[in-house]
């Protein structure tokens, strides 16, 4: 019943985070119904993230030439001070705070049981390497910024056994967040507040 484009449509989009198959039928009708030059300008959207890379440092995903992203190259921001957050949108969010100058580690999704995957393990590793060889061994701080759920407290008790010797003192965000609440989702007064009151 379903023209092809769209049942191809359809199968990809649903597989994404809160995209379900109804949500992505819909979604493809309202694209097709833009009209020609609008499907054109997203498809254009969607195929310019191919030019984007993972930094080699931290992981983020950037669109520079460089191995390095803009954060990582940043000769101003404080290399003793490391923040490790699971997702790409809570670095963008504790950035817009404006109150941390450090770098960061993107961990990756972490699971409900508190083990880490065999990328989050690689991950681990190169920040380990990192302070090794550009710290003397160990860094100031790193902040483990996991969200304030069950898990996010689980998985932050796997992540400060792995790297309780790579800093002199290990913290997490102090609880201006709900708990049960993400860090993508607060706003940056409430982020400012755990950044200052993390312990």
């Amino acid at each position: 019943m379903l023209p092809d484009p769209i049942k191809k449509f359809v199968e990809v989009f649903s597989k994404l985070p809160s995209l379900g198959p109804r949500q992505a039928t819909r979604l493809a009708f309202y694209i097709a119904a833009l009209g020609k030059n609008k499907v054109k300008e997203i498809s254009q959207a969607v195929a310019a993230l191919n030019d984007l890379t993972p930094c080699v440092q931290c992981f983020r995903t950037h669109a520079g030439n460089g191995k390095l992203c803009p954060i990582c190259s940043d000769p101003t921001r404080s290399k003793n001070l490391i923040a490790i957050v699971e997702k790409e949108t809570d670095l963008l969010s504790l950035e817009k705070t404006k109150k941390f100058n450090g770098w960061y580690l993107v961990i990756g999704e972490l699971h409900k049981k508190g083990e880490l995957e065999p990328e989050q393990k690689l991950r681990l590793q190169s920040l380990k390497k990192i302070v090794k060889k550009e710290l003397g061994g160990k860094a100031e701080e790193i902040i483990i910024a996991t969200n304030p759920t069950v898990y996010g407290d689980i998985n932050a008790v796997t992540l400060k056994k792995e790297l309780e010797e790579y800093a002199n003192k290990i913290t997490r965000l102090g609880r201006g967040i709900p708990t049960g609440g993400e860090i993508e989702f607060a706003d940056e007064d409430t982020l400012s507040s755990a950044l200052e009151k993390r312990s």
